[in-house]
């Protein structure tokens, strides 16, 4: 069987590592791919992005089944596009895709099915947006409404620093949102407080399979400082995901969330990814909603994942989840991200990469923002490799990750020396996912 993975960032290249090792494929085909997947034999990296010409492409070679990894080609209508001509593609949707590519479409849903989440009031207009700030206060969280890759949220500390984001996502536009029907907008919500988790799990419209639990870290510098970016490094399992949690998670926002698109006439198929803030309570509320798994996250969930992913996906687009039962690694997984210098507002591209050592059965760098320029690696983006391991512990963890890292070499890198830090202070036990 041949398989196509939809997308060029780590996340893409871990989906596709793992596909690779499947019983009943033969070939794993990128699009477009990364330097990492272009430079390794058991890919193939096919330059098309655009949805009709991918399903052409993949109607020609007899693509069994396509996985689609990042948010663009799911907002594009890529899904319907491919289902429309008899082809198995695993994604929401369109019109699913957006819980994530509108925040206004998500915050209305989570309200009108109770799902729990923030307090909120969208916007389009700036001047009603800043006198709402001044009459809520600060900490406050301002987000774009349209896709921005990772980096549209702002958890405003202080009453100017949310002034400043209105301006920067309604007048400036300076994150480089793409904006929805009817333009430019904003959604203002209420700062939550607590320890976030990443909860991801598949759906086939109907069932639910959780993903093993994992935490990321989106301050750009260690002790959670520093600007919010696209995520700088993950682990699995989270400790703050603990049983009577990921049983509320999935009781109080999984399931009503999929029962809820269902009743509303737009049934979700694909990875649905609950953005958590759970309290000291244990208490999950929904902070977001993302169509597609999480990115750094996909990349120590898919080192611990022991299941055939081929044989889930096909579970998945045959509307038979429930038969599947998710095989884990015991051990931690942590991930953590090498930036360009100058992540997250202005990465600089083309700078030579070298010392990524070979792939060990515990140890492997996942490729993001960088190219092959005549065959030598360069960096080609902001976040440019996850260096991830499996260790016994999240300490043992760190220390096998910051030992690799060591290892590779570009100039101005930048990374996190904390990650997992959280989970080493963490007193409850988790699940075994």
């Amino acid at each position: 069987m041949k398989v196509l993975v939809i997308g060029g960032g780590g996340r893409e290249h871990a989906l596709a590592w793992r596909l690779a090792q499947a019983t009943r494929v033969s070939r794993v085909y990128v699009a477009p791919g990364n330097g990492g997947t272009a430079s390794d034999e058991r890919y193939d990296c096919i330059d098309i992005t655009e949805p009709a010409a991918l399903r052409e492409w993949a109607i020609k070679e007899k693509i069994a089944l396509t996985v689609v990894g990042p948010e663009a080609p799911l907002a594009a209508g890529v899904v319907d596009e491919f289902r429309e001509h008899g082809l198995r593609i695993f994604g929401p949707t369109q019109a699913a895709a957006q819980l994530e590519s509108s925040k206004a479409f998500s915050k209305a849903f989570m309200k009108r099915h109770k799902i729990p989440t923030a307090e909120y009031e969208a916007f389009t207009d700036a001047a009603l947006a800043h006198a709402y700030i001044d009459a809520k206060g600060a900490p406050i969280v301002v987000k774009a409404d349209g896709l921005a890759a990772g980096k549209g949220v702002v958890v405003a500390m202080t009453a100017q620093e949310a002034h400043e984001a209105v301006d920067f996502m309604l007048v400036d536009n300076k994150f480089g949102v793409s904006h929805n029907e009817g333009g430019a907008r904003v959604v203002i919500e209420e700062f939550l407080q607590g320890e976030e988790a990443s909860f991801i799990v598949l759906c086939d419209g109907k069932n639910v399979t959780a993903l093993a639990t994992s935490q990321d870290h989106k301050r750009l510098l260690d002790n959670d400082e520093g600007p919010n970016t696209g995520g700088m490094g993950a682990y699995s399992p989270a400790p703050v995901v603990t049983a009577e949690v990921h049983a509320r998670a999935m009781r109080e926002i999984i399931l009503p969330t999929i029962r809820g698109m269902e009743k509303d006439g737009i049934p979700y198929t694909g990875f649905l990814y609950a953005g958590l803030m759970i309290d000291a309570a244990g208490h999950p509320k929904t902070l977001e909603f993302n169509c597609r798994m999480g990115d750094p996250e996909t990349q120590p969930i898919m080192l611990r994942l022991k299941s055939d992913l081929f044989e889930v996906f096909w579970h998945a687009t045959d509307g038979t989840l429930d038969q599947v039962e998710l095989q884990w690694d015991r051990r931690v997984a942590l991930g953590v991200v090498m930036a360009a210098h100058g992540y997250p507002l202005s990465p600089r591209k083309g700078d030579r990469i070298t010392g990524i050592p070979a792939e060990a059965p515990d140890a492997v760098v996942f490729h993001a923002g960088t190219t092959l320029d005549n065959g030598e690696l360069k960096t080609s983006g902001g976040r440019v490799l996850c260096v991830t391991v499996l260790a016994d512990s999240v300490k043992l963890a760190q220390q096998r990750v910051y030992e690799v890292a060591a290892r590779v070499k570009f100039d101005g890198a930048q990374y996190r020396k904390d990650i997992g830090f959280r989970a080493l202070h963490a007193r409850n036990t988790p699940p075994n996912a």
